[in-house]
């Protein structure tokens, strides 16, 4: 892990009018580290991952990825996204592409590569996740757990220097949950940087390198998952991990 973080937060604030969702958030993200953020719904944890590729604008703070702020003026925030890749609850893939389609969209008009150089890159990031098989097969042929995963293929493919995570699995059933998050922790065992926002409490105590517990826009404790799940020091972090582990 290298001394300087690639990604960090400096008092991160957001707010939709009169409603503050984030309070101040200070966070670093070192280069192959694997964060999981936890934490009740309304909590701030996908506002946060938004504002880390801006796809949220920040209120205030600061966002610095390797070095470089990104909340300055000026800044190319498609060049900045290219570098941060993301993945959401819906796998927002076009319907009228194959999955090789969907994976090389950005390769060929972003990057202008030329089909041949994309094709390999795609079917490279397809082999990643387990679906090279599926190149030429569309979304509306594959399980959800197959979407997701060619969604996770289109973001690696750009090489992107840190991964964000928004509740990858939440729209997927039981049976598909399991291979999406077989197709992340390859990513992690690979040295992938990654920020995941989730709510699967035995993917993230068994795979995260730190856990983050928020809860009402503010970072209540983190550290590594035997602390936070094992020996929680704050009320409301054992508060959360009981009513979950009764829900479970």
């Amino acid at each position: 892990m290298s001394a300087s973080p690639l990604l960090e937060l400096v008092g991160l604030r957001k707010a939709y009018g009169s409603l503050e969702v984030l309070r101040g958030v200070d966070l670093t993200v070192h280069a192959g580290e694997m964060v999981c953020v936890v934490g009740p719904s309304g909590s701030g944890k996908s506002s946060m991952l938004r504002c880390c590729n801006r796809l949220e604008e920040p209120t205030g703070g600061r966002i610095v990825v390797k070095g470089a702020d990104i909340t300055g003026a000026g800044v190319d925030i498609n060049a900045v996204r290219q570098k941060i890749g993301m993945v959401f609850q819906q796998f927002n893939l076009y319907p009228h592409l194959t999955a090789l389609g969907n994976v090389t969209l950005a390769l060929r008009k972003v990057q202008g590569k030329s089909a041949a150089e994309a094709g390999a890159l795609g079917l490279a990031a397809l082999k990643r996740v387990g679906l090279a098989d599926k190149a030429q097969v569309y979304p509306g042929q594959l399980s959800g757990g197959q979407q997701q995963r060619v969604a996770i293929a289109r973001a690696i493919v750009l090489q992107p220097k840190l991964m964000l995570f928004d509740e990858p699995t939440s729209a997927l059933d039981p049976e598909t949950v399991g291979e999406v998050l077989k197709a992340m922790r390859e990513l992690r065992d690979s040295g992938m940087t990654m920020l995941v926002v989730t709510h699967e409490m035995g993917f993230a105590r068994e795979a995260a390198d730190r856990v983050i517990f928020m809860d009402g826009g503010a970072i209540v404790e983190q550290g590594p998952p035997h602390e936070i799940f094992g020996a929680p020091k704050h009320e409301r972090t054992r508060a959360f991990l009981t009513r979950y582990t009764s829900w479970a």
